[in-house]
């Protein structure tokens, strides 16, 4: 397998205008004989069904919710960056480059990082044509707040509501060209396989959720914008439907898988309170422009945090990284968290908690003005608390929240399977091994609204796509083979519920692969997982059949890949033999307890090869140049 990242020569500001100008066009009239599948309808799959079918492209776009308004992207809270500079405070594409290669811990390609900040400029612009409600300022110009890992305002928002804002809009483009013929939509339809013919990715076979019916479904090309795979650790800020199934039906089929062990934790979560809980709620990291992290300075202070002087106070953010304070990047809040924990210093029930003060802000700004501005987040916290985030501090704690590894794809978002192009949290192409706050947002968009609509055309003018119906040998095998699978997850009738696996899962990823890992735990992880999965396939109950609306059998399905991604995690979590950013290993850390990289060895970005049932995969390597941003220890101090 080769990795050829594609990365076009010259100055990084000329690099994608002079690749636009240099990839192959499809004529307008030419446009209209393609058929695109476009798989997953979040942000970044809406944006790329609407803009390919505006462009002329016949589209075919799937979801497994009841509708694209459903997707995860609707839960993103705090942002979308931008480097417009509107707060004239120092920010410029290149700083926004600069921050965003450093936040990743320097493990992320430099042309792409500098084309997502480019672009960024530019989606603000389309999203406010769509009608996005931005906030905006008493004057009418676009407000901005502050982020984790910069020291501009940048962040574009819509109160606390922001992925929901956008993705409305991106809904509207896409209804548009489904009202127009444009795009053929199929909600209620959930990928289990690639198809390939003649070594090109040609169509999917789906399931219809309601039905149960195995449809098969061609194309020229294929794109997948199915989000990330953090539910493989069972509690996590994801939709409870949120799956790795596509992408791992497409690495099975021959697509590298980048970095797995590049999973984020985000610091502000509501903890977690019992083993009733099956899923974590985010709050926002907006929330830290305002609010102030503390815990006791004794450690398990039974006091309520309203009769703690602020002498018996520790903001220990501000005192370890006095030039960020509160709004480091997430990777270095959430192990500092981990840390005041570690020593007993945290609060709520276990002590896995930190809190989240408004009372100096309040004081500041008045209630009034906190309330403009996180408003729903704090009606959130209160509904779910019983706690009043005016009137007592916020409880937070860090909890899985997105995957910066996802599917190798290269400049031009094509994976290793000729055709197969990834997007958005899907790949992993932008964030390196930490992604910084409200640039989730920003890459869902880059990838559907200006990268894709340029770089698939140049795979259909550059290569001969003969026409390929569903009759053909390779759509009724892989049908089989799905078929087949369901077969056997309904016959497995054991006695134990998929979800308790699916919990068992979650705690070994946690303790042996979370926010802090090392060799024994990993080796440990590696011996739990297999065997786990040789259990659920004993042991599972799968109740209901098929021809139905069957959620336990969707459910048993995803779990079962989860069983098999969560070995390649570990192996590439022991593989990696550094801390750098979200992956932090405790063998090596500085003497202040941060991450400590090796540059000399672990300077690039690690591709696994499915090798075939039971078999070891195979470790590929692309390696990572740095020519603008110099890669040096980390300091937000």
């Amino acid at each position: 397998m080769e990795l050829r990242s594609q990365v076009p020569e010259g100055p990084i500001e000329r690099k994608w205008e002079k690749h636009r100008f240099e990839m192959k066009l499809v004529n307008p009239a030419n446009k209209r004989k393609h058929t695109i599948l476009v798989v997953g309808s979040g942000l970044a799959g809406a944006s790329t069904a609407a803009s390919l079918a505006e462009l002329g492209y016949n589209v075919k776009c799937y979801c497994y919710q009841d509708s694209p308004r459903r997707a995860h992207s609707i839960a993103a809270q705090g942002g979308i960056n931008a480097a417009k500079n509107y707060q004239n405070d120092g920010d410029s594409v290149f700083r926004l480059f600069y921050d965003t290669v450093k936040g990743g811990d320097y493990r992320s390609r430099e042309g792409n990082v500098y084309r997502l900040a480019e672009l960024s400029v530019e989606i603000i612009d389309q999203c406010v044509a769509q009608g996005v409600p931005f906030a905006r300022e008493y004057g009418g110009m676009l407000a901005n707040r502050s982020f984790g890992g910069a020291q501009v305002s940048r962040t574009f928002y819509a109160r606390g509501q922001t992925g929901q804002q956008l993705l409305l809009g991106a809904y509207q483009a896409l209804e548009r060209q489904i009202g127009l013929g444009k795009v053929e939509m199929f909600s209620r339809h959930e990928m289990l396989d690639l198809v390939l013919v003649d070594g090109k990715a040609r169509g999917i076979v789906t399931r219809d959720m309601v039905s149960g019916e195995i449809e098969s479904h061609a194309g020229d090309a294929v794109v997948l914008g199915t989000g990330g795979y953090g539910n493989v650790f069972y509690l996590a800020t994801y939709a409870k439907g949120a799956n790795a199934t596509a992408i791992w039906r497409a690495y099975k089929k021959g697509a590298a898988f980048a970095n797995p062990c590049f999973t984020q934790i985000h610091p502000t979560c509501i903890p977690v309170t019992g083993e009733h809980q099956s899923k974590l709620t985010l709050m926002s990291e907006s929330l830290r422009n305002d609010g102030r992290i503390w815990v006791p300075k004794k450690a398990k202070d039974p006091r309520p945090p309203n009769q703690i002087p602020e002498g018996d106070r520790d903001y220990y953010l501000e005192r370890q990284y006095p030039s960020f304070g509160n709004l480091v990047p997430r990777d270095v809040a959430s192990r500092a968290a981990k840390r005041v924990a570690d020593e007993g210093r945290g609060v709520g029930p276990g002590g896995f908690g930190v809190y989240l003060d408004f009372a100096d802000a309040i004081q500041r700004l008045g209630a009034s003005v906190i309330g403009e501005k996180y408003g729903n987040l704090f009606e959130m916290y209160e509904r779910i608390t019983a706690e009043n985030p005016y009137q007592v501090p916020m409880r937070i704690y860090p909890a899985i929240h997105y995957t910066m590894g996802g599917l190798w794809v290269d400049y031009n978002l094509m994976s290793t399977v000729p055709g197969l192009h990834v997007i958005g949290e899907a790949n992993f192409s932008d964030h390196g091994a930490n992604r910084l706050g409200a640039s989730a947002l920003m890459q869902g968009l880059a990838d559907g609204y200006f990268v894709m609509p340029y770089t698939i055309g140049h795979y259909l003018a550059s290569n001969k796509i003969d026409k390929v119906a569903t009759e053909h040998s390779a759509f009724k095998q892989a049908e089989a083979g799905v078929a087949q699978r369901v077969r056997t997850l309904l016959g497995i009738g054991g006695p134990r519920s998929v979800d308790s696996f699916h919990r068992e899962l979650g705690r070994i990823m946690w303790e042996d692969c979370g926010m802090a890992r090392n060799e024994a735990g990993l080796k440990t992880a590696l011996e739990k997982i297999p065997a786990l999965r040789e259990q659920f396939w004993r042991e599972a109950k799968v109740p209901g059949e098929n021809e139905e609306l069957n959620q336990s059998l969707e459910k048993a399905g995803r779990v079962a890949d989860f069983l098999e991604l969560g070995e390649l995690i570990c192996l590439d979590a022991l593989e990696r033999r550094e801390s750098c950013g979200g992956h932090f290993r405790e063998e090596f850390q500085t003497p202040d307890g941060e991450a400590r990289r090796d540059d000399e060895n672990f300077c690039h970005v690690a591709a696994w090869e499915y090798a075939g049932p039971g078999q070891k995969p195979i470790r590929h390597v692309e390696p990572l140049s740095f020519e603008y941003v110099h890669p040096s220890q980390r300091s937000y101090k």
